[in-house]
């Protein structure tokens, strides 16, 4: 026995939980309770005889939780209601006058961020930024300039550490955004047969949020996970990601005026399925910082701290080549801690020493770059072939 029956059990387990759901919902938990430990009891099957199965991690994720939300159910403890499994989660059927309702839809996994960061926070990526600008900021702010419509998809793809997450931010705020951050594991994990509801949620709210004047990026992290190819897959997967092109449509329509947007950020474009690929119409390359941009973020990272006259900031980054942002981040971090451990080491008292190149020296040799020379290649070469600025 292998995939096939795997498949037929995801498949009982699903039906078993979502009949779990739709119990709570009426406020029948005994029947709830007895629908999921059946849902429990398959998943267990699954991971105990399939160890080996691509998937295996996914069941162990939803066994826990699952395990979790029995525990919710024998204490009979109500949790928020969801919404009937046959609604379609559209905006009609929800007071128009009161966010609270419209919040109720917007999945628990996904988080509201108010950006804090600017663009002059982030060192060098002057191409990414200005790429963003014109994509998402010159829109929100000048619509009326934009007659044959606006890009609202958008893909940051290049190696860990380089700085996505931190331009998502930084656009949100320069465009006066709201900011709902997802990643596609978060909306894989959860209960099966709902992950495809989880996506329409999304989309409904945000379009929602912005059809009341409100811009709304809504950000996928490791957004190959949801998107990608992949050699084995349940139907599960098939059904997110038919969801996930149904709402990228709805909202690509030129004439329609709303300011949404996603925005997708992937260590891994080349697992991406093309026909997703065309909905991100700005595919925009994070590489590495260059020496410039490397003298700017250790100029950034050292304002706080103080450094030996000795140092000079333009020759430690050439020396960094080859490391990604966060790797300059943490270099300097154990720089600094180095001069704070011989405080505490003579007692606690008084202020570190400032921070000498043989600090750094110290720090760089024990951390070699993250990313490996030959995947930036890679990147560089996809970056050719699918970038679109």
């Amino acid at each position: 026995m292998g995939s096939p029956a795997v498949a037929y059990l995801e498949n009982a387990a699903r039906k078993y939980a979502l009949a779990a759901a739709k119990a709570e919902r009426e406020g029948d938990y005994e029947n709830a309770l007895t629908n999921l430990r059946r849902a429990v009891d398959i998943l267990e099957d699954i991971v105990k005889n399939y160890p080996e199965h691509p998937l295996t991690s996914l069941y162990k994720r939803l066994l826990a939780q699952y395990k979790r939300k029995v525990k919710d159910l024998e204490g009979k403890v109500r949790l928020q209601p969801a919404t009937p499994e046959d609604e379609e989660y559209v905006v009609e059927t929800m007071d128009q006058n009161r966010g609270d309702d419209l919040d109720k839809i917007l999945p628990p996994f996904v988080v509201k961020v108010k950006p804090e960061l600017t663009f002059e926070d982030i060192a060098g990526l002057e191409h990414a930024k200005n790429a963003m600008i014109e994509a998402i900021v010159y829109p929100v702010k000048r619509p009326d300039l934009f007659p044959l419509g606006w890009h609202r998809g958008v893909l940051l793809f290049g190696p860990p550490g380089t700085g996505k997450t931190m331009l998502a931010g930084a656009v949100a705020r320069e465009a006066g955004a709201e900011l709902l951050h997802a990643d596609a594991a978060s909306i894989m994990s959860k209960w099966l047969g709902e992950a495809e509801k989880n996506v329409r949620r999304l989309f409904t709210y945000a379009r929602e949020r912005a059809s009341r004047g409100v811009p709304v990026i809504v950000f996928i992290d490791e957004v190959d996970a949801l998107l990608g190819i992949y050699s084995t897959e349940v139907g599960g997967e098939a059904r997110v990601r038919n969801q996930f092109l149904k709402e990228m449509d709805s909202i690509l329509d030129k004439s329609l005026k709303i300011h949404m947007f996603v925005l997708g950020a992937t260590n891994k474009p080349w697992k991406l399925d093309e026909a997703f690929l065309r909905r991100f119409q700005k595919r925009i390359y994070v590489p590495l910082p260059d020496k410039k941009a490397r003298k700017q973020l250790l100029e950034l990272l050292t304002k706080k701290i103080k450094l030996d006259s000795n140092i000079n900031l333009e020759e430690l980054a050439e020396t960094l080549e080859g490391y990604s942002g966060s790797d300059i981040k943490d270099i300097v971090q154990d720089a600094y801690m180095k001069t704070v451990r011989e405080v505490f080491e003579k007692g606690g008292a008084g202020e570190p020493r400032p921070v000498s190149i043989e600090d750094f020296k110290t720090a760089i040799a024990k951390r070699r770059p993250s990313v490996d020379p030959t995947l930036v290649a890679k990147f560089e070469e996809w970056a050719s072939k699918f970038g679109a600025l």
